[in-house]
């Protein structure tokens, strides 16, 4: 038989549309002559719609969309859509079976995640009865992402006699995660020697970003088929009782994907929100220019305005490296020098000030005055501002509140610097956009004479180490030090990441590309007296 696997990037709440580009698939798919098309998790509403499924207008609007569409699609085709089902007994995390015009069968959700980035407890009760149906003389088993990352639900669809196992997911994107994805589905091959489709969620939301690369595990638990990754698609598979047969794509090296995460968050999180382009400032520094690359790339040269501000303290070069780059890149340019408006702020401030010595005050006023133009242009021409903080910078607190932290979406915000310079020769690798001049030279935030970061920050080789180790895996201060780092850099490092939080609090979301990123997975108190860093000397 002939399956359709449709590898689609759907927008959360827009059920409409939604349901529109399903039932364009399924009339696709049936003239292709496939007999089943396969969607992802939550196909009809998107995912996560979060606390949208508590609504009863929401999952109504859902629920019709589910008839209509099942009284639309072909009749002959087996369409799997996922969606959330409201009953007496509360909300389901479901996968609706659509034949024959109606709502044949429904598979309720049974392991709901509720970790990291997951809070579906919250929000739905638990299934767990197995669905099982015939198409085309195989016997078809359902499962739904998080089902498959536990024992149970596999092995309840082959007790009930499934040939092979159909899985729903949004499964969202973070390094090494398709290799998880992998390791987790042989072990159900294993458990119940069944082979499995792996449908995959492709599209940024918030936060997170899908990368699809769907994939299918034949019976002797080997990947006969791989979608490719960042990209939407009908794929067409040819199955029988044990194989399947289908294309095969080869997917990106870490840093590839890591660009293409990043690039696919902002297309989005532009695009779905309605935005006409972005704004953002650029520094003549490799953080503000490679977010102007991905901008670019995401949104297109024609939608992105980048702002040069300087003060008194910018470097010739850093107004000669901005010039050059959006020349490479082709986008709009401006320059607007802050020195008036730093003045007009400090003569207001004088009498106050008066007899106290300049400090980071009067640095943190000119990104402000930054951050003020930047959001002046993006109320006035209806874009959105994009900073450029990187996840050092936000770990540490090294950014300025209302300043570079003032905008819409923070690309960089899981990326570590020293990720920042290798993303930064990726994107050079394809071609050379960001200037050499740019990535040699020592970062600074140029808000007073001679700055640099590391007058501040430990190596960022030293800091990415230390933050790894404390942010994205909770390793005690002890240990850490255990690793070969200096104890008063730790316990500096330390401090630093948990005086910064109500910083983070009020940063702008920005995209997921590690296990842990800053924001829906690592949820810390803004008052707290807990010092892990007193442990040590």
């Amino acid at each position: 038989m002939k399956l359709a696997l449709a590898q689609f990037n759907f927008t959360v709440g827009d059920i409409a549309g939604n349901a529109a580009k399903l039932l364009d698939a399924a009339q696709a798919a049936h003239a292709a002559g496939a007999a089943l098309l396969l969607t992802p998790e939550m196909s009809i509403c998107g995912y996560p719609a979060e606390d949208l499924v508590c609504r009863r207008d929401f999952t109504a609007a859902c629920a019709a969309a589910v008839e209509s569409l099942a009284r639309q699609a072909p009749a002959e085709l087996a369409l799997i859509v996922g969606y959330p089902e409201r009953t007496a007994a509360g909300v389901y995390n479901a996968a609706a079976l659509l034949r024959g015009g109606r709502i044949e069968q429904v598979y309720r959700k049974h392991h709901l995640p509720n970790h990291s980035v997951f809070d579906e407890q919250r929000v739905f009760c638990r299934g767990d009865d197995a669905c099982v149906f015939e198409c085309a003389g195989i016997r078809f088993g359902i499962n739904i992402c998080g089902d498959i990352w536990e024992p149970g639900p596999a092995t309840g669809a082959m007790e009930a006699g499934a040939d092979w196992l159909l899985v729903l997911n949004a499964s969202p994107y973070h390094l090494s995660k398709e290799r998880d994805r992998i390791a987790v589905a042989r072990a159900r091959q294993i458990e119940t020697r069944l082979p499995m489709v792996y449908a995959n969620l492709v599209g940024g939301q918030d936060e997170l970003v899908f990368d699809g690369a769907s994939f299918v595990f034949d019976a002797d638990g080997e990947v006969a088929v791989q979608c490719p990754a960042w990209r939407e698609g009908l794929f067409y598979l040819e199955l029988d009782a044990d194989g399947c047969s289908g294309p095969r794509h080869e997917l990106p090296g870490e840093e590839a994907a890591v660009y293409e995460a990043l690039v696919l968050a902002v297309r989005d999180y532009v695009g779905k929100n309605g935005f006409r382009g972005v704004h953002l400032g650029l520094s003549g520094g490799i953080d503000s220019a490679l977010t102007l690359a991905i901008a670019a790339d995401a949104v297109g040269a024609e939608r992105v305005h980048a702002v040069m501000m300087p003060s008194d303290y910018t470097a010739g070069i850093s107004v000669e490296d901005s010039r050059e780059i959006v020349e490479r890149l082709g986008v709009r340019y401006a320059e607007i020098a802050i020195g008036p408006i730093v003045e007009a702020f400090t003569g207001q401030l004088a009498g106050e000030f008066a007899g106290l010595a300049s400090d980071t005050t009067e640095e943190n006023l000119q990104a402000r005055a930054r951050g003020t133009l930047l959001m002046a242009l993006s109320n006035k021409f209806g874009t959105l501002v994009l900073t450029t903080g990187n996840k050092s910078e936000m770990g540490t607190g090294y950014a300025t509140l209302y300043g570079d932290m003032a905008g819409g979406f923070a690309v960089l915000k899981d990326v570590a610097k020293t990720r920042v310079y290798r993303l930064a020769n990726y994107r050079n690798s394809v071609s050379p956009v960001i200037p050499q001049r740019i990535i040699d030279r020592p970062p600074s935030a140029e808000l007073r004479p001679d700055q640099t970061d590391q007058d501040s920050l430990p190596p960022y080789e030293v800091l990415d180490a230390i933050l790894a180790a404390y942010v994205e895996r909770d390793l005690p201060a002890r240990e850490i030090v255990a690793q070969g780092h200096d104890a008063a850099v730790v316990k500096k490092v330390i401090r630093m990441v948990d005086l910064a939080e109500y910083k983070r609090r009020q940063s702008p979301p920005g995209p997921r590309i590690t296990p842990r990123n800053f924001g829906k997975d690592r949820r810390y108190p803004i008052t707290s007296k807990y010092r892990p860093e007193g442990e040590l000397p």
